[in-house]
């Protein structure tokens, strides 16, 4: 189909902004990694790690983080997008299944392992190394929920280029099911306890609403990615797996109805959100407390990164030697005080309906 790029409205979010304080000296110290790695060829392969703006990212997302734990985090998502860009997004694993299946599951062995491994490939072997660093920096508990996190993630990855491989558009509630995983958002938040060096008990983790938070943030963000990266993505071609196409391929909407639609499914879901999140937060423990209100910061926070990041912002993904132009509405907030709403009843969709069906803590 032919993909149509339409503006994306202004976002709801009524939770406060917040930033790590050092949060350039994360960039500084991850950055250095990168520039001494074998992930790094050139002047130029370090300005598009740079263009992502991992440090920036992650530091909304844990503003109160140990700094000698805030840039590990951020190397590793740094790591992220570019593993996400050559063999995720692009390349020769982009739309074989099998070929990316072997390559993600040898990559997931070498984060796991724990001591010196042998590591032929460029991205097995940087993600080995941060793999060290997360096991010196916090405790098994910590690298074992994001080592999970980060096998869902390719499991996900994997889904969508089975997808495209066939040329499927998944269905709606296929397609938020897919993006939980697909979006990297696990790791993502599972960093939260690494960076925060928290570690939030078994009983209160794997509790169904504490679940049901953390998956409700994750597709959250993910919505708002799809939104976010519908320009960069267009002039790749890598669009059709999208929550906006979704709605256009199964539901016939036009594009201006499909972008409406999928806000107001967006907005329903951060309502929920914040109502479980109040509803618990009383009876949580101090470690809990933080993850929830890191949550949050990771939806405000993701936004305010998008919205700045030369990663969606230059063409080239590489930071211009003058700041990236931001689009005015941008730079003064870019937000509305009330949701939208959608003809789709999330409380209808099997994937996440259970997250109305007040999940016991």
């Amino acid at each position: 189909m032919t993909d149509t790029v339409v503006d994306t409205p202004p976002f709801y979010c009524p939770i406060e902004s917040a930033v790590h304080p050092e949060a350039e000296q994360a960039e500084r110290r991850a950055l250095a990694w990168f520039a001494g790695s074998g992930l790094c060829r050139g002047d130029t392969d370090l300005a598009r790690y740079a263009g992502s703006r991992s440090a920036d990212f992650y530091a909304r997302f844990a503003p109160n983080a140990d700094l000698d734990r805030l840039w590990l985090a951020a190397l590793w998502v740094y790591w992220g997008f570019a593993f996400d860009d050559a063999r995720c997004d692009e390349g020769t694993f982009a739309d074989d299944p099998a070929a990316f299946a072997t390559m993600a599951f040898s990559v997931q062995h070498a984060l796991e392992v724990p001591g010196p491994l042998h590591c032929a490939d460029l991205y097995t072997a940087a993600l080995h190394e941060i793999g060290e660093l997360f096991r010196a920096a916090a405790g098994p508990v910590q690298n074992r929920r994001f080592q999970h996190a980060h096998r869902a993630w390719l499991t996900g990855v994997q889904w969508q280029i089975g997808n495209r491989a066939t040329g499927r558009m998944p269905d709606l509630d296929e397609y938020l099911t897919m993006r939980l995983h697909s979006a990297g958002g696990e790791p993502t938040y599972a960093m939260l306890e690494i960076a925060n060096g928290l570690e939030v008990s078994d009983r209160e983790m794997d509790s169904p609403a504490v679940r049901a938070l953390t998956e409700m943030a994750i597709l959250v963000a993910s919505l708002d990615n799809d939104h976010h990266s519908r320009t960069r993505e267009a002039t790749r071609h890598q669009t059709e797996q999208n929550i906006v196409n979704v709605f256009r391929v199964h539901h016939h909407y036009s594009p201006r109805q499909a972008v409406d639609e999928a806000i107001g499914l967006r907005d329903a879901v951060l309502e929920r959100f914040l109502a479980l999140r109040d509803q618990i937060t009383p009876r949580a423990s101090t470690p809990l407390r933080h993850y929830l209100t890191d949550l949050g910061h990771g939806i405000r926070g993701n936004i305010e990164w998008a919205l700045r990041v030369p990663r969606y912002l230059a063409p080239d993904g590489i930071a211009p030697a003058a700041p990236a132009r931001v689009p005015a509405q941008a730079a003064v907030g870019h937000w509305i005080d009330a949701p939208r709403t959608s003809r789709q009843d999330p409380r209808r969709l099997p994937s996440i309906a259970w997250w109305w069906n007040d999940p016991v803590f």
